[in-house]
């Protein structure tokens, strides 16, 4: 679920890149006041990884096709470091796979950058009390969320002279083919924060 080159204003792809430079910085100012920030570099590295592969896997769901996003739990596992991951990521992908654009990797960075930390943020507040259930709420959450901020994102930048009601016809179908996927994601996280609590349970982000 990319914002390809072309598909938007040049005004709305450049307030995009206004938009993720912000909160990057304001994620390296907060991982810079980290006790020890180098800690999780491990981690946010092989999560990086990670988010840039799951991008060439397509799952048919006709008539179109989803990948996996792991807003949520890049999000989950990452806080503040889910920033500059996902920007890294997003990156690659538009060089090394054609997925998305560099004119609006800004808009790609917002779509799924700011859902993560907000799934960071649900995560901490409800784990102490039902962590399953915090962890499914904030994945598919998350997910749910880039995935209404895409669709925004497209219709606002509809040029006059494009039909329309046929694009949100194709809007439409684009958003319940994913629907699986939101819940998907939920559960994924759920899985693999309690995989990680048996295994690898440094690995489990502060709750």
């Amino acid at each position: 679920m990319h914002l390809p080159d072309g598909l938007l204003p040049v005004g709305m792809a450049a307030a995009g890149y206004a938009g993720s430079a912000a909160l990057l910085g304001l994620s390296l100012n907060r991982i810079a006041r980290l006790p020890d920030p180098g800690a999780a570099m491990p981690r946010a590295a092989m999560l990086t990884a990670v988010f840039f592969a799951v991008s060439s896997i397509a799952v048919p769901v006709p008539p179109t096709t989803v990948h996996p996003m792991l807003v949520g739990l890049m999000g989950v596992l990452l806080g503040w470091f889910a920033v500059p991951a996902i920007l890294v990521g997003l990156f690659l992908q538009a060089v090394l796979f054609g997925h998305g654009g560099l004119t609006t990797l800004g808009l790609n960075g917002l779509i799924l950058a700011s859902p993560a930390l907000i799934a960071w943020v649900v995560w901490r507040a409800l784990a102490p009390r039902a962590p399953t259930v915090a962890a499914v709420i904030a994945g598919s959450g998350a997910a749910a969320l880039a995935l209404a901020l895409f669709v925004t994102l497209v219709l606002l930048g509809l040029p006059a002279d494009v039909d329309g009601a046929a694009e949100r016809a194709a809007l439409g179908v684009f958003v319940f083919a994913h629907l699986p996927l939101v819940l998907a994601e939920g559960i994924l996280v759920a899985v693999v924060l309690r995989v990680l609590a048996r295994v690898e349970p440094g690995l489990l982000p502060d709750g």
